[in-house]
């Protein structure tokens, strides 16, 4: 489920690169949602989800960085960040959460969230962008 595919690359080695940490991240979160041995893990699940929203941030910043650089279309590269900014404000509203009440329900709420956008976000919208960044 965590585990990085090559179905997944998309040509461009330092967005592989960066795509395979956010699953490293999230595969963090999910197992340490999967111990079942009573510790409160807040300090540890803070820490890692801080470092996957930071993480991120920076991977949405280069890509678009890259987009504009390329020249990618106007209306792709909007609905592109549309995505990104999306995806940053649910991060934003899960930090929000009470981790102290519902740790393991809030961890597998974004873990789950998180793998599914960002196989869906690398499977299409990543995948139109490297189709054309491979043309130019």
């Amino acid at each position: 489920m965590f585990e990085w595919k090559q179905e997944y690359a998309n040509g461009i080695d330092e967005i592989d690169r960066q795509h395979q940490k956010l699953f490293a991240l999230a595969g963090d979160l999910y197992d340490i949602a999967n111990r079942k041995d009573g510790f409160d893990y807040h300090d540890e699940i803070t820490q890692v989800f801080g470092a996957l929203s930071d993480y991120t941030v920076y991977h949405f910043q280069y890509e678009e960085k890259l987009m504009k650089q390329q020249g990618y279309g106007l209306r792709d590269l909007a609905a592109h960040c549309t995505e990104h900014d999306d995806f940053i404000q649910k991060m934003r509203k899960v930090a929000q959460e009470d981790l102290d009440k519902k740790q393991r329900q809030v961890l597998m709420d974004v873990v789950m969230f998180a793998v599914d956008w960002i196989e869906k976000h690398i499977l299409g919208s990543d995948r139109r962008y490297a189709a054309y960044h491979i043309k130019s």
